[in-house]
């Protein structure tokens, strides 16, 4: 099977940790918060429309690249903002890269492969760009 490439428009999102909430009688549970939920349901939607409903063999090894753009801050001047679009200044800010590639990740779980175990490797970076995205290829080892 050859290559999946889509497309996730908007600021890159990481997956936030896990909300616990206690309850009367010593009870809790816990929650994933309603931002990342949406967020996975984007990257789902994005997936689909863009790479049809393919699943990867259970068991294939699978690489993965993502790369996540962000906005260039509009209070910035030419200068800072070219240097940006042209590479020479990276995003050193939130989310972590890590959080953006468990969010992706977690998202396509039983949907583009059975499960992340699959994933054998990853490529992972930030850019600045005009139009903020994350840009997501899967492929078969």
């Amino acid at each position: 099977m050859g290559p999946v490439k889509f497309t996730v428009p908007g600021q890159p999102k990481g997956k936030a940790r896990a909300r616990t909430v206690r309850r009367g009688g010593g009870k809790s549970f816990s929650y994933t918060p309603e931002g990342t939920v949406l967020y996975e349901n984007l990257i789902k939607t994005c997936y689909l429309q863009d790479a049809g409903h393919v699943l990867f063999n259970d068991g294939q090894p699978l690489a993965v690249d993502i790369i996540a753009f962000y906005e260039v801050p509009k209070s910035y001047s030419k200068k800072k903002k070219r240097e940006m679009l042209d590479g020479q200044l990276y995003p050193t800010k939130k989310p972590d890269i890590d959080n953006i590639a468990k969010c992706v990740l977690d998202a396509l779980n039983k949907l583009a492969y059975r499960d992340d175990t699959q994933v054998v490797r990853l490529h992972m970076e930030k850019h600045y760009a005009e139009i903020p995205r994350v840009e997501v290829e899967i492929k078969e080892i």
